[in-house]
């Protein structure tokens, strides 16, 4: 096996301490999958930049508990400028908002919104273990941290997420007692009937998945028994037995499948398993919540919808509404 990297040996340690040994024997495949140079042809450029970033002053303040996951720490303005063009070589950021020595990322999302919306209804995530599927860049996994949460592993197969994550941890440090860590892969390569978190998040992946229900069943076996499930996806109104399946394209993107009523997807969850199954939250998508930035200058929400009329997509489908609900698993 190659010699492993600060990050990576901070995974290790976090596994062994956790008790994931049986998790821990696939590690170095899964890392290695992930990070393979061989399919991801940016890949090297993104690992450049992370390592080109400056040691940092050992004085620094940390904020995991705002809006805005943010650093303080007092940077000469060449080492600023520096770190601002390394991670603009990230680019797209997606997920935040992030402020790193003074280097404000806005990014597409106000991830914070969703944050505020979804917290006040969640059992306290102080000292719990939480996996976070489908995290991006790790900005709701900061906000964990910050609430105190034991341990919180992000997977995502998108190694820009996983080198944009690494950039934030190198301005956090140790902030978090390295509670945070990354693996780049997807549900499908947690070990069946993990059984291990007390929480599990999945937000904005269910209606990527062409099997819903599989996917419900593959957060349930990473669960705990008794554990708490937040799921936040795209819905359409209706009753129990509404589900829209779009065509090639929904909203610009082409992998949607399935978007139920919330109604609907509570069924779901209880059949597969699940109980005291309680949307907290669905609201329309907003101009304001998920827009082109200087830090992600490409297409976003605006140029998806239909210019005339808001309340569609631009393939005349119903606009991108969105459902937070709770569950435990029995």
């Amino acid at each position: 096996m190659p010699e492993l990297n600060a990050a990576e040996r901070a995974l290790y340690h976090a596994f062994i301490e956790q008790g994931l040994t049986r998790w821990l024997a696939r590690l170095p495949k899964q890392l290695s999958r992930g990070l393979d140079r061989k399919r991801h042809g940016d890949l090297p450029a993104w690992e450049k930049a992370v390592a080109k970033l400056p040691p940092l002053p050992d004085e620094r303040t940390v904020h995991l508990d705002q809006a805005c996951v943010s650093v303080e720490v007092a940077l000469p303005e060449a080492d600023r400028r520096r770190c601002e063009n390394l991670l603009r070589k990230l680019m797209p950021w997606r997920k935040g908002p992030f402020s790193l020595g003074g280097i404000e990322i806005d990014t597409e999302w106000r991830s914070d919104w969703k944050w505020q919306r979804v917290a006040p209804h969640l059992s306290s995530l102080k000292g719990r273990r939480i996996l976070d599927v489908g995290g991006g860049s790790g900005y709701h996994a900061w906000r964990m941290a910050g609430v105190d949460a034991a341990f919180v592993l992000v997977i995502d197969p998108s190694p820009r997420f996983y080198y944009q994550f690494q950039a934030v941890r190198h301005f956090i440090g140790d902030a978090d007692d390295n509670r945070t860590h990354f693996l780049p892969v997807g549900i499908e390569d947690v070990p069946e009937r993990l059984e291990f978190f007390d929480t599990v998040f999945s937000m904005g992946v269910l209606y990527h998945r062409p099997s819903p229900l599989d996917h419900l069943l593959q957060l349930k076996d990473a669960l705990s028994p008794g554990g708490e499930l937040v799921l936040e996806t795209l819905v359409v109104e209706g009753d129990a037995s509404t589900v829209f399946m779009p065509g090639e394209r929904y909203a610009a993107m082409p992998n949607v499948y399935f978007l139920p009523s919330s109604a609907a997807l509570c069924h779901w969850l209880t059949r597969c398993g699940f109980t005291d199954i309680r949307v907290v939250d669905e609201a329309m998508t907003t101009l304001d919540e998920q827009r082109s930035t200087d830090w992600m200058s490409f297409q976003s929400l605006k140029d998806f919808l239909d210019p005339e009329d808001h309340s569609r997509t631009l393939e005349g489908h119903p606009a991108p509404r969105r459902a937070v609900i709770v569950a435990r698993k029995r």
